[in-house]
């Protein structure tokens, strides 16, 4: 019988354990802040339950860790790269980032990813499967620990689709917003998705306070087309029509992601081009100027492209930055480190 990983349960879920258990119900608070806020790495850690007790849920639950596997750290930003190593020896990715207003960790979703996005390292190998929220979460833990600093913020941008995983991504939100563990609060979290309609529904449906930030990349659907295979499915007005939904659901203004590549998408008719269609938009747009994937024709665009773009976009009204290139001389980039370290293998 494959044991469940127990750093996936609810408090809820523990407390209902407990009395299974035969166990006062308070045990599986004790257990949840064992876990998500200690960290521990056993559960014959757990010195305030029992020996029985321990060995009882030894024989039915594991805490699966992450082992770090390689880590780089950056020169110019001190931006680091983790891979981690997963219990079925499976590699992911992690970073870890400075800012003024504090650590923001960029974590992993997946195993590799099906999207296909034709400038993304994540996404070369293909899907192998998804994550557990406990195999997310221990991302952040394990950060924690290797660096003895706190993590205050969450971009879910790492490799793969969030929005393909959902059902372990909330349960990821519930367990990492929870007061008994790392209380890190929604408005704290970013979720990254390339533009699943349906489940973008199935997202405001919940009326997070999390940050959706979608993966534009184009002003129109001949261009995204060439880029992103989920947009031969899901054409772009039908993408807008999901985000200004998801703003009158949850009052949140949507992130759009929009990497600049050398003239595919960068020129200022496309900066035009999407300025008419986002206008007016609860939105703000994050230019990300592309990092090179050897793997990848597309070039990064020149420095005056990424002004002229900035400055077209913003005399439409629309809030508009670029992204501040982070860790560029250790494969920061999503999938690029992971896929490296297979190559080698």
């Amino acid at each position: 019988m494959k044991k469940r990983d127990i750093a996936s349960l609810t408090i809820d879920e523990l407390t209902i354990l407990m009395e299974e258990f035969n166990e006062r119900s308070f045990r599986g608070s004790q257990i949840f802040q064992w876990i998500h806020q200690k960290n521990i790495e056993s559960i014959d850690e757990m010195t305030n339950l029992s020996k029985a007790l321990r060995e009882k849920i030894k024989c039915n639950f594991e805490l699966n860790k992450l082992k770090i596997e390689e880590k780089y750290i950056s020169n110019i930003d001190k931006t680091t790269k983790y891979l981690f190593a997963l219990k079925d020896n499976n590699i992911i990715e992690s970073v870890l980032m400075h800012y003024s207003y504090g650590n923001t960790a960029c974590i992993s979703s997946q195993v590799g990813c099906r999207m296909g996005c034709a400038f993304c390292a994540s996404t070369l190998e293909g899907l192998i499967r998804n994550l557990t929220a406990g195999e997310m979460l221990d991302q952040i833990y394990q950060i924690q620990k290797d660096t003895k600093e706190k993590v205050s913020n969450i971009v879910i941008m790492g490799s793969g689709e969030p929005l393909d995983n959902l059902d372990n991504i909330l349960l990821f939100i519930e367990l990492i917003n929870h007061p008994k563990g790392q209380n890190i609060g929604q408005r704290h979290i970013t979720l990254s998705t390339c533009g699943l309609v349906d489940k973008m529904y199935d997202l405001a449906s919940k009326k997070l306070q999390i940050t959706l930030a979608v993966s534009l990349h184009a002003p129109n659907d001949a261009i995204r087309r060439k880029m992103m295979p989920i947009a031969k499915k899901y054409a772009m007005d039908e993408v807008l029509k999901a985000c200004h939904h998801y703003i009158e659901m949850t009052n949140r203004r949507i992130t759009f992601e929009y990497a600049l590549i050398d003239r595919v998408n960068d020129k200022k008719e496309h900066a035009r081009e999407l300025g008419e269609k986002l206008k007016g938009m609860l939105c703000h747009v994050n230019l990300i100027p592309m990092n090179p994937v050897k793997e990848s024709i597309f070039k990064e665009s020149t420095s005056n492209s990424v002004k002229d773009f900035l400055d077209i976009l913003q005399s439409y009204g629309i809030q508009t930055t670029v992204r501040r290139k982070l860790g560029s001389d250790i494969d920061a980039a999503c999938g690029q480190l992971r896929r490296r370290y297979l190559e080698k293998k």
